[in-house]
């Protein structure tokens, strides 16, 4: 908290501290010069989003034989053509070890080999987004933010409760409501700070219990075992992490919020549309710097998600399938367009400093090659504006760390990665 105190600039009032928001004014300016010797400088922010089962490959991708600048939009991105210059295609990307063709988004950020572990039918590795939130995590209040829907079963993604896989590769919960990630983001605690203190000791103690019943059970297993309570332990430390966050905390009260809640039991475009909106309010406010969304599909179009997935040429199913593309894409838009007008302390925009990718594991049908995959935002400084045809095969993980590094993630690889890409950088 303390490098976050020194950051942000806070008023004491009845014993609590009260966040100032990132203000413009030229007083503002001039106290924050006065007491940081520099004028604030936007955070650079993070975002993943999935949308589970793939695309119309046909209407969906540029030809890649009309690769960089000025290629033709296709029809299946059409609501986006107003912003070409603003993302980037990158095609010829793949996981290597995915063999799910229904898991759009169980690996889609961690390229992990589901058997990678001896003995055990499935196992995951660290997200791309975990990575980032362990390094930016310590300057607010949520470390990530994980956004899903319950909508998400039979819409492609696979095993999960969103994007985002811990340092075990297990997963990490999600808010599934647009009405709960408000709550969670603004809504004030009701519980008085005295009654959430002993909350949390009594927490703690159960933790000092386990921890030790745990240890004493450990002296007499063989090493399979003390590995499974190894795993265990970290666990453990992660909760006590976790805990101390809150404490942490515990004075400073959460953002005020920028609208009102959203209505309960959003579904479709609309359910979409207002998390992009809670999206924006998290970044924007500081509450995270890292967020992944994975978003739904069952109510989204209408229709079986499966059936649209699987479509055959000249089908109702291609034509359903063409019709989510090209409302996914309108949404897109929206998303890029209240990026760009969100204006940030130095006068830059809420879309230059965030890196942003949207795309899934699966390309289309069962097919696991050249991922969709969109970039989008210039914290990452990757060139924007471009159909960016990669040679066949190239890990989607080399995607990733380009994005990690672009925002100042200090990391040598991630999962299969072989290196940077260096075509998109700037």
């Amino acid at each position: 908290m303390k490098s976050n105190i020194n950051r942000r600039h806070f008023l004491r009032g009845s014993g609590a501290f009260i966040a100032l928001p990132l203000l413009e004014s030229a007083s503002f300016k001039a106290f924050a010069s006065a007491a940081d010797k520099k004028t604030p400088m936007p955070p650079k922010r993070l975002a993943f989003m999935s949308m589970g089962f793939g695309v119309t490959q046909e209407t969906w991708y540029p030809s890649k034989d009309d690769a960089g600048l000025n290629y033709k939009v296709p029809k299946g991105l059409a609501p986006l053509a107003k912003n070409q210059k603003d993302f980037t295609f990158v095609q010829g990307c793949e996981h290597k070890n995915s063999r799910q063709a229904h898991w759009g988004s169980t690996f889609w950020l961690t390229g992990a080999n589901q058997y990678g572990t001896p003995g055990q039918s499935f196992s995951n590795t660290i997200s791309a987004d975990q990575v980032a939130a362990a390094q930016s995590g310590k300057y607010t209040r949520y470390s990530s933010i994980q956004l899903a829907s319950d909508d998400t079963n039979g819409s492609g993604h696979g095993p999960g409760a969103s994007l985002a896989w811990d340092q075990n590769g297990k997963p990490v919960s999600a808010w599934n409501s647009p009405l709960q990630a408000y709550h969670n983001l603004f809504s004030a605690d009701k519980l008085p700070i005295e009654q959430r203190k002993a909350l949390l000791a009594e927490k703690r103690s159960i933790l000092d219990s386990v921890h030790i019943e745990a240890k004493d059970i450990q002296r007499s297993l063989n090493k399979s075992d003390k590995d499974k309570i190894g795993e265990y332990f970290q666990g453990i430390r992660d909760i006590e992490t976790r805990l101390s966050k809150t404490e942490a905390w515990m004075n400073v009260p959460k953002a005020k919020a920028p609208f009102g809640a959203p209505a309960d039991g959003l579904s479709g475009p609309e359910e979409i549309e207002t998390m992009y909106k809670i999206m924006i309010a998290a970044l924007q406010t500081d509450s995270t710097r890292v967020i992944t969304y994975r978003q739904p599909l069952k109510r989204f179009i209408g229709g079986n998600p499966h059936a649209m997935s699987h479509y055959a040429p000249g089908t109702i199913q291609e034509e359903a399938s063409k019709a989510r593309d090209l409302a996914q894409s309108k949404l897109l838009n929206g998303l890029i367009n209240q990026l760009k007008a969100t204006k940030e302390v130095d006068g830059s925009s809420l879309y230059d400093n965030i890196a942003l990718a949207f795309g899934s594991n699966i390309r289309s049908i069962h097919y696991l090659s050249n991922c969709p995959t969109i970039l989008m935002g210039g914290a990452a400084n990757i060139k924007l504006g471009h159909n960016m045809v990669l040679e066949e095969g190239t890990p989607l993980n080399n995607v990733w760390l380009t994005m990690l590094h672009g925002v100042g993630v200090k990391v040598d690889s991630h999962g299969d990665s072989t290196g940077i890409v260096k075509e998109l950088q700037v």
